[in-house]
């Protein structure tokens, strides 16, 4: 026991050095995964160590491998950083060790993850009565919701997948967006689904999904039963599908309709963005993280779906030896064993309170206006996109330039931006998901930038 504590001392003095140092860290790492490899590679000991001095070393070597995520200048990818009450929290989780499936057992994670799941019902403005799975990000909530949607809309048509599974069932379509996220395709390839069984309706410049797109889709399913894939916050542009008009037309052909939500389904819980997702709260199944926009640690997912039957019908598992209530977090998906991810999710909420969120949401998006206000000042760049949400997109005049100026940030370490293509041309993609992100940290991420397109270094 006092080797444990004298453990967990050392990683909590890591664990402050290295949040204090984030301001003035490179964003980027400064060592390769082979030197990473190398610093903590070769044979397994033959002997044991002590566990702080382990810890001790842990973390100064792995320093020079580490992202500096949780800072005020990382804008890559969609990666949010981690509210103080959020961190704790995840501490705690680790501490208790508790395997969170079973709401008879492990009662109090249980009731937290509860708890927090209806917030964010609320808070999004979904059906109270929908079940909400915590996944470990929107890849696994867009596959847990595609498969509570295919076993509903065979059913509808008198197929029961449980009992007979898919052989000679009726083919199921999938119709999606032309800008559609990868965990979208992703999903539907480990359900079974081929490329054939994807039709694409056409989208606008900025992703969006057009409604006459969405009607030539279904005509073309051709009485097949229909899933309908929206999506709230295109990941480069953070344009928003029509839903109040997409989702009408959806419901006339008797598709179920999931809406991929990673990060803009929270623009919801702000009422200065809330007419971004108007209608979406039609929908049957909804994806959304918690470890982007609401800033909990890795890994967390929502997987939403409105009727809990029908993800039980999916995923309720079997075996005697369990102990079942009438809705364990295991009848909602594939993972029996997990952390009590959710928990997180109650501090973080429970910490902001209603008007947080929305402060929170809305600085988000302000900083992306700020970010993009002062992008166009710079000669040169373009930015590429409307900026409705949270992301911006820029170039330079050509693809060659972009990608330079994008590797330039990085060896640069002032911030982190990540290279993309959009319309088959080389941009940069800045996403605003931290709270800790301050007017200084735009300021200087913008001189950066300037600084580098005008000396070309």
């Amino acid at each position: 026991m006092d080797e444990r504590d004298e453990a967990l001392r050392a990683a909590h003095d890591a664990a402050s050095a290295f949040l204090a140092g984030l301001p003035d860290r490179p964003v980027w790492p400064r060592a390769g995964l082979e030197e990473m490899r190398a610093r903590f590679g070769g044979a397994l000991p033959e002997e044991g160590g002590n566990a702080a001095e382990l810890i001790r070393e842990l973390a100064a070597g792995a320093d020079p491998g580490l992202v500096a995520i949780p800072g005020g200048r990382f804008f890559g990818f969609v990666i949010g950083g981690t509210l103080p009450a959020a961190l704790a929290a995840d501490w705690l989780v680790s501490a208790w060790d508790q395997n969170s499936g079973s709401s008879t057992m492990t009662t109090a994670t249980v009731a937290l993850e509860q708890v927090a799941g209806e917030w964010i019902l609320d808070l999004l403005g979904l059906p109270a009565g929908a079940s909400v799975g915590f996944v470990t990000g929107a890849q696994v909530s867009n596959l847990v919701c595609l498969a509570s949607a295919r076993a509903a809309v065979l059913r509808r048509r008198g197929w029961d997948m449980a009992r007979d599974g898919l052989t000679a069932a009726p083919r199921v379509r999938l119709v999606v967006g032309e800008h559609r996220h990868g965990s979208i395709d992703r999903a539907a390839r480990i359900l079974g689904f081929g490329t054939n069984d994807l039709v694409v309706a056409a989208s606008d410049s900025e992703g969006r999904m057009l409604p006459a797109g969405l009607s030539a889709a279904l005509e073309e399913c051709d009485g097949d039963p229909v899933i309908v894939c929206l999506q709230a916050g295109e990941v480069h542009t953070g344009a928003f599908d029509p839903f109040a008009e997409l989702i009408p037309r959806a419901r006339a052909g008797d598709a179920w309709v999931h809406v991929d939500g990673a990060f803009g389904l929270w623009a919801a819980a702000a009422p200065g963005l809330s007419a971004l997702v108007a209608g979406a709260e039609e929908a049957d199944s909804w994806t959304t993280d918690a470890h982007k926009t609401l800033n909990v640690p890795y890994d967390c997912g929502m997987a939403i779906v409105r009727d809990p039957a029908d993800s039980i019908a999916v995923f309720r598992t079997g075996g005697d030896y369990l102990m079942y209530a009438s809705l364990d977090p295991w009848d909602l998906t594939p993972e029996l064993s997990r952390r009590a991810r959710g928990v997180p999710v109650w501090a973080a909420l429970r910490s902001l309170g209603r008007a947080g969120v929305a402060d929170l949401v809305e600085r988000l998006a302000r900083n992306a206006a700020a970010l993009e206000r002062d992008l166009r000042s710079i000669p040169g760049i373009t930015v590429v996109n409307e900026v409705p949400f949270t992301q911006v997109m820029f170039r330079l005049g050509d693809d060659a330039a972009t990608r330079a100026l994008g590797a330039a940030i990085l060896a640069d370490g002032t911030a982190a931006v990540t290279p993309a293509e959009w319309a088959g041309r080389a941009v940069l993609r800045c996403s605003m998901s931290s709270w800790v992100t301050t007017d200084d940290d735009i300021a200087r991420t913008l001189a950066a930038f300037e600084r580098l397109v005008t000396t070309g270094s």
